[in-house]
């Protein structure tokens, strides 16, 4: 047998499905994970159940729609390729039919900002798509349509996707709706939510950007998530700096 390509990033397929169903947001094989690659991008294959799956059960695709080896990818194939292909901020998809965001799909609800974190999507809101049929291009355009200026949204009768730079961060960013669209879901429980204003939400929406982040990884322009800190002791110099100093 040929040496597979992108081992590693096989293998982290694999334990992402394998947390998504552990993490409760998954049933059985109903769900579906991607990775970009330099050529495309890797999927999970159609009907092959987590726990059995192989690094050679991750089917390697490219971004026209032809894949390689015997197994035939996800039926979903086509939304991970549509969001590589026009958003070229997501390095890893995920795909769920979480309990709670797929009841609110299915009664064609958008989660609004009832609460800040509705902000780990990019927007005031989590949108829900119109139906479509499943692995079709009509699903692919609604959910774009859904996903504009946002990395997750509803799937309207279905369930909801989301993405990230990778596997990690689209894992935690689908676990993140599906707890908002419990949360929404029991607050409905009890009556109508109280919304968050624009201006709250906006200034939300600035914060989230480095939601997560440390202080080196981001602009000083960029408005901090953690605030009202002090730092009591002295920030370690950094191995280049020592450098320059023992030269000056």
């Amino acid at each position: 047998m040929a040496k597979l390509k992108y081992l590693d990033l096989r293998e982290a397929v694999i334990e992402t499905c394998l947390k998504m169903n552990e993490e409760g947001i998954n049933q059985g094989t109903s769900g579906n994970v991607s990775v970009r690659t330099p050529e495309g991008f890797l999927i999970t294959a159609s009907g092959i159940p987590y726990h059995k799956m192989k690094p050679q059960h991750v089917v390697e695709m490219d971004l026209d729609g032809g894949y390689i080896g015997e197994y035939l990818p996800s039926t979903e194939w086509r939304m991970h390729l549509d969001i590589l292909k026009h958003r070229p901020e997501a390095g890893a998809v995920v795909h769920t039919h979480s309990i709670y965001a797929t009841a609110l799909a299915c009664m064609r609800m958008d989660i609004p900002s009832f609460h800040y974190m509705v902000g780990i999507a990019g927007g005031t809101d989590i949108r829900c798509s119109a139906y479509a049929e499943f692995g079709t291009p009509e699903l692919s355009a609604v959910m774009l349509k859904a996903l504009k200026d946002r990395s997750a949204c509803l799937l309207g009768n279905h369930g909801q996707i989301a993405f990230g730079p990778d596997l990690e961060k689209a894992l935690w960013r689908a676990g993140e709706v599906e707890t908002i669209a419990h949360q929404y879901w029991a607050a409905l429980q009890i009556g109508k939510p109280v919304m968050l204003k624009l201006n709250q939400m906006n200034t939300v929406l600035a914060r989230m950007k480095t939601y997560g982040k440390q202080s080196g990884e981001f602009k000083k322009t960029d408005a901090p998530s953690v605030t009202g800190l002090v730092r009591r002791d002295t920030p370690k110099a950094s191995a280049a700096a020592k450098k320059v100093a023992r030269k000056t």
